[in-house]
């Protein structure tokens, strides 16, 4: 019986959804498009300095090495879905979760996995100092980042959990 690779990383089911889809769309549109053009510039003679072809192979082998890392990290993660959590007021792997600093701003982030990441959008990965500081914390509870820049304080205004798309 084949050995079950071991779990890495977590992911929300959309994150998830997201690999699989690119991966389905590389195997299934991509690559026999891309098949079909080098197939085409080899039956054109000399291929040793037949651009299309060399240009063709490029992509093939780019295409192969993302469906290997795609392959590799679905197998990788453990979908973790945010509306499973059982604790409500404390944050945990999905949680959206509103702090306020030393300073008085508020800012609100999504702990997700680390093929989720959008810093812009406030998703920012379990791994992440700051994900690390909140996680176990309940609303009132106050965390410690330990950042670059130096340690500082955040409180946490309110935790929820909302399905991430």
């Amino acid at each position: 019986m084949a050995e079950q690779p071991k779990k890495t990383g977590y992911i929300t089911p959309a994150g998830y959804q997201k690999l699989a889809t690119e991966m389905d769309h590389l195997t299934r549109v991509e690559r026999p498009k891309v098949v079909q053009e080098v197939s085409d510039a080899a039956a054109q003679g000399d291929r040793s300095e037949n651009a299309e072809y060399i240009y063709g192979k490029k992509r093939l082998r780019e295409i192969d090495r993302r469906l290997n890392f795609l392959q590799s990290r679905l197998d990788a993660v453990q979908v973790v879905d945010p509306l499973d959590q059982k604790s409500r007021d404390t944050v945990f792997f999905g949680a959206t979760v509103t702090i306020e600093d030393e300073n008085g701003k508020r800012s609100t982030y999504v702990i997700v996995g680390e093929d989720e990441i959008d810093t812009s959008g406030g998703r920012i990965s379990y791994k992440s100092p700051m994900a690390q500081a909140l996680i176990k914390k309940k609303v009132g509870d106050v965390a410690t980042v330990r950042r670059p820049a130096g340690e500082i304080d955040v409180e946490i205004v309110e935790v929820r959990y909302v399905r991430i798309t």
